[in-house]
């Protein structure tokens, strides 16, 4: 079972986000990094961009794959995770250890929070991935 914690918001896309004031956190859950397995390579080339709830911000890749990233919500990426830049850290595997604290991946403000009704619920997100 995947750790699914309750104070977060989640799209159907295996991202969630973690609400600080109008800036959003937003990362993988623990399922999508145990499905994706390890990661070698993460990518984000949108920072400073406004982008909408839906694009893609950035690419996930892993021993068996490549997944894209989807904004949960709209708003301008303010920051990439330095701990996984390559030009930083360049330690994805930080993503498989602790996807939901020191693996949050972008930074965005927000620009319309009543975005956030759209996500799901952490008992809607287990539903969706037990189905």
């Amino acid at each position: 079972m995947s750790n699914i914690p309750k104070d977060l918001h989640y799209t159907e896309d295996h991202e969630w986000v973690r609400i600080e004031g109008d800036i959003a956190i937003i990362g993988i859950t623990d399922y999508a990094q145990k499905e994706l397995d390890e990661l070698v390579y993460i990518e984000v080339e949108t920072v400073g961009e406004t982008l909408d709830a839906g694009e893609v911000f950035g690419a996930v890749e892993a021993v068996k794959t490549t997944s894209d990233l989807y904004m949960p919500v709209s708003g301008e990426i303010t920051e990439f995770n330095p701990k996984l830049d390559e030009t930083d850290g360049d330690d994805p595997t930080t993503v498989n250890n602790d996807p939901y604290g020191e693996g949050w991946i972008i930074k965005v403000k927000m620009s319309n929070t009543d975005e956030l009704s759209n996500l799901l619920s952490a008992v809607d997100y287990q539903a969706a991935i037990s189905a």
